[in-house]
């Protein structure tokens, strides 16, 4: 295959070559947690769970975190983040059962914080455990899970250690939207350089499952640090790493299981929330990344459509073809890593055609200052052009 730079379709083609080599290389960098328990010390690990009105969720998840078998100390804390929909008394049930849970009611929210940030921040100052483990209500654990997950904190000497789930998609909306943030992550993250160079920009890390050592947490200013950035799990470690901590990104879809939305509604207000924050509030590179994602995923599909309706087009139906080709192969190799269901694969044009509209609906909500999440209006970052 000969590549001419003044080519605008060997620009695609090539830049999905490069997308698939990284992809391929992560397929061997994206590791599941050991199964090996053989470690001298198991340290108490204390579950942090902040919780604003998650009563849906919330029984599942202590339930879940309940019948773990780890072998050492367990305590769960959940925040009430002044609920409305019965999350408290969920949460004071389950510690009046059982010594291990405990009950907190969340402070008033302090001028320049998220609600998230606060809650997580209260969270790891109510404990003197040593491991840190922040989940998401809207989780599930496998009995194993912390197990596994501290087994290979402590075996491979991570600071901080980030699993991503098996993301539960039951929707429509769910399907064709929330794949993207974890294809993207295999498609544009070098995990294996990320590991070595410890660049923080390479850094990614997930928030649904994000086991911290105390003294990482708080060495590195915990949520006060971050206390006004949105994507707050990226934000922590991108500090972690700048500090010169370890860290890793791993597999536990066989651990952690999650639905984050329910419906098309959810899913969109939550991409909307955190699509913009991603670029740090770089306009014109958030806008290039949209405008390319465009071109190179859609646009063969547009040239396609052209020859398909016998429209003359200046562009080469071959190489339209290879481009289509070459995209499928890089999204069902990653959906089939991610256990989402390969024939998604065939939708990836809605997939990148509604994430580009979400994007530029994030950018507008975010200058605006209108951007809200959970009934609360989030605090307005700084924008920059560059």
């Amino acid at each position: 295959m000969t590549f001419h730079w003044s080519d605008p379709q060997d620009g695609i083609l090539l830049f999905l070559l490069v997308l698939l080599a990284i992809a391929c290389s992560n397929l061997w960098f994206f590791k599941r947690p050991f199964a090996s328990f053989r470690i001298s010390h198991w340290p108490q690990v204390a579950v942090l769970i902040p919780a604003r009105n998650e009563a849906h969720n919330l029984p599942q998840c202590l339930e879940s975190v309940s019948q773990q078998d780890y072998p050492g100390a367990l305590e769960v804390w959940v925040l009430d983040d002044d609920s409305n929909d019965g999350t408290g008394e969920i949460a004071t049930q389950f510690a009046a059962k059982d010594s291990r849970f405990h009950y907190l009611r969340g402070l008033p929210l302090p001028e320049g914080w998220l609600g998230k940030h606060w809650a997580c921040q209260q969270l790891a100052e109510a404990t003197k455990a040593e491991i840190l483990l922040f989940l998401d209500a809207d989780t599930t654990l496998a009995p194993s899970a912390v197990q596994k997950a501290v087994a290979t904190f402590e075996l491979d000497q991570i600071d901080l250690l980030s699993l991503v789930p098996y993301e539960v998609m039951q929707t429509w909306g769910e399907r064709l939207i929330q794949p993207f943030f974890l294809w993207a992550m295999l498609a544009f993250y070098p995990l294996g350089l990320a590991f070595r160079l410890r660049w923080a920009d390479l850094s990614f890390t997930i928030g649904q499952f994000l086991l911290i050592r105390r003294q990482t947490y708080f060495a590195i200013g915990g949520h006060a640090a971050i206390r006004s950035i949105v994507v707050d799990d990226l934000a922590l470690g991108r500090n972690t790493v700048r500090a010169g901590f370890r860290w890793r990104l791993m597999d536990g879809g066989e651990l952690v299981r999650c639905r984050m939305y329910r419906s098309w509604r959810e899913v969109f207000a939550g991409f909307a929330k955190n699509l913009f924050a991603v670029f740090n509030y770089r306009v014109l590179p958030f806008l290039f990344v949209l405008g390319w994602l465009g071109w190179v995923f859609l646009q063969p599909w547009v040239v396609i459509g052209m020859y398909g309706l016998g429209i003359p087009s200046v562009f080469s139906l071959q190489k339209a073809l290879e481009a289509v080709l070459t995209s499928l192969t890089l999204f069902g190799l990653i959906y089939a890593r991610l256990r989402i269901p390969v024939y998604l694969t065939l939708f990836y044009p809605f997939t990148i055609g509604i994430s580009v509209l979400i994007g530029l609906y994030s950018c507008i909500l975010t200058l605006r200052g209108v951007s809200a999440w959970k009934g609360r209006r989030l605090v307005k970052p700084r924008i920059r052009w560059l």
